[in-house]
């Protein structure tokens, strides 16, 4: 039993050698936690109408934008760097981890003090299209959320910085799974006996679970906590850095929340539309983007740190190219089979048709901008390698002041339903990539542009060629092989349609020689290490 709790530990505390394997041990343990957040939803979508949905998911926007505002604002964008500078002194790096925690904790107390007795006057200036019964269900979840919800999810996520600066991202991945479960089986329990209640008590329970599984992280590292706040150049290049990228999360949640708001005004389930549309596009996006994003930010401060300029030029090359490969068919596929893609993940009992065919029109605008939403997590961490949080926050807002701009004319003067605010976001993701793409090249005195240019198109051309065979397929078998009025049908055929679009694709990939076509290998043979770890705790036991 030693043997087995000994290699165990070895097996989640091991630190990743490489950029391409952590990503890759990040997006299998993000795969895991978004088919347990997409049982949630067809979980909610099941006991809940879309209307009463509305009332959920709306009830996290204020506790998101201030979550947003301390984990993404401040720990993604600089707490690696700044550990990753200070580690090889101990001391050094303790008062500095520490004074920021301690900083980050007070404000977060600050924020939920103030933003729980302002709660009653915020949300309905947010939400004007719900009736005042429905607002008040929303202050109170929301109020319960960010008393319940926040602070553990705050402390989870600083456990989770801690060892992804150690590129450790076994432990970390294991949270989320934990989280979406409890959040299901609160909700099948206690349904009967709590109604809306069950899931919001389930998020709760859930965040603390999040913060419990990860506690073993500070028993683990070699990291002391101290009860100070020292304004040290840590601390001041921290602030330095943070306050840009702060201000981009919260300009990037007033947009958030103008959408809530324009889809409030748009009828009973709008908001339910646009936020299943979405989760469902930030699937691929949370499992190729953020997953690559969270795994590069160690590897390129360090490039950065040791002023190897021309290895880190190639590095973001071949990453830019890497994620196009993979999430370019994706893109395809989530357009030309929207809606039984939506049919599959969402349709619950109280999911009709209506809410379907519209969450089916925005997954594809959403999707339009799927290659460059996921490549903007990697771009702005090249940033933040290179301790610059101004360029994404200033091309950030340009882009946020696009969607708004769209959004309003979209939905307001030319009245078109809630999927054309996919549109303007998509709009928005995609010039945000591409002037940060040029910014970037600049900086680094020339990325190869001709290079990434030829091998994209290659990877358009194998996309739009697979994709539309596999839409004229898709409506054959649809009726002439299987019956899709019922779910698990209509599981087999996307199974075989995805089985013959990637096949179709990589061998036009392979065909038109696109480089990242040997990925595939790679991913194996990563896949076969893994295994053999698991292998070898097995095999001590006997």
């Amino acid at each position: 039993m030693k043997k087995i709790f000994n290699k165990t530990t070895q097996l989640i505390f091991s630190q990743q050698g490489g950029m391409f394997s952590s990503a890759l041990i990040l997006a299998l343990m993000i795969v895991v936690s978004k088919i347990f957040g997409f049982i949630r939803y067809r979980t909610l979508a099941g006991y809940f109408s879309s209307g009463e949905l509305d009332i959920f998911f709306a009830s996290f926007r204020i506790p998101d934008l201030v979550f947003e505002i301390i984990i993404t604002g401040a720990f993604t964008s600089a707490f690696i760097p700044i550990f990753i500078k200070y580690q090889k002194n101990k001391k050094e790096l303790a008062e500095n981890i520490s004074s920021i925690f301690n900083l980050i904790a007070f404000f977060l107390f600050i924020f939920i003090v103030i933003i729980y007795f302002l709660m009653p006057f915020l949300l309905p200036m947010i939400t004007p299209g719900f009736s005042a019964e429905k607002n008040n269900q929303i202050v109170f979840f929301s109020q319960m959320l960010l008393i319940g919800q926040l602070p553990f999810l705050v402390l989870g996520n600083f456990l989770s910085g801690l060892a992804q600066a150690k590129k450790v991202f076994f432990i970390t991945s294991l949270a989320p799974i934990i989280y979406n479960l409890l959040i299901i089986l609160s909700t099948v329990v206690f349904v009967g006996q709590f109604g809306l209640y069950a899931p919001v008590i389930g998020v709760v329970i859930g965040a603390f679970f999040f913060l419990i599984i990860q506690l073993p992280i500070y028993l683990q590292f070699d990291y002391f906590y101290l009860p100070l706040i020292k304004i040290s150049s840590g601390v001041k290049e921290f602030i330095r850095v943070i306050v840009p990228r702060v201000l981009t999360v919260i300009f990037a949640q007033i947009d958030a929340t103008i959408d809530l708001t324009l889809s409030s005004l748009l009828g009973a389930g709008s908001y339910t539309i646009f936020y299943l549309a979405q989760r469902l596009q930030l699937l691929p996006v949370s499992v190729i983007g953020i997953a690559f994003g969270q795994a590069s930010l160690p590897f390129l401060s360090e490039l950065f740190e040791e002023k190897k300029l021309a290895e880190l030029k190639k590095i973001i090359a071949d990453s830019i190219l890497n994620l196009f490969f993979f999430t370019f068919p994706i893109m395809g596929m989530f357009v030309f089979a929207r809606t039984p893609i939506v049919r599959l993940f969402y349709g619950g009992q109280k999911f009709d048709w209506e809410a379907t065919v519209n969450t089916a029109m925005a997954l594809s605008y959403f999707s339009i901008s799927l290659p460059f939403h996921s490549l903007y997590y990697f771009i702005t961490r090249c940033f933040y390698a290179l301790l610059d949080s101004k360029t994404p926050f200033i091309v950030s807002i340009i882009s946020i002041i696009i969607n708004t701009v769209l959004s309003v004319i979209f939905t307001i003067y030319l009245k078109l339903p809630v999927w054309a605010l996919a549109i303007s976001f998509s709009v928005s993701v995609v010039l945000n990539v591409l002037i940060l793409c040029v910014i970037l090249s600049i900086r680094l005195h020339r990325l190869d542009e001709k290079f990434i240019f030829i091998e994209t198109f290659k990877i358009s051309l194998s996309t739009f060629v697979s994709s539309v065979v596999s839409y004229y397929l898709m409506h054959l078998f649809d009726g002439l092989i299987f019956d899709t009025s019922r779910t698990i049908n209509v599981f087999f055929l996307l199974s075989t349609i995805g089985v013959i679009y990637f096949a179709m694709y990589f061998f036009l990939a392979w065909l038109t020689n696109v480089k990242e076509i040997y990925l595939i290998g790679r991913i194996l043979l990563r896949i076969k290490g893994f295994q053999k770890s698991l292998t070898e705790i097995y095999s001590s036991y006997e």
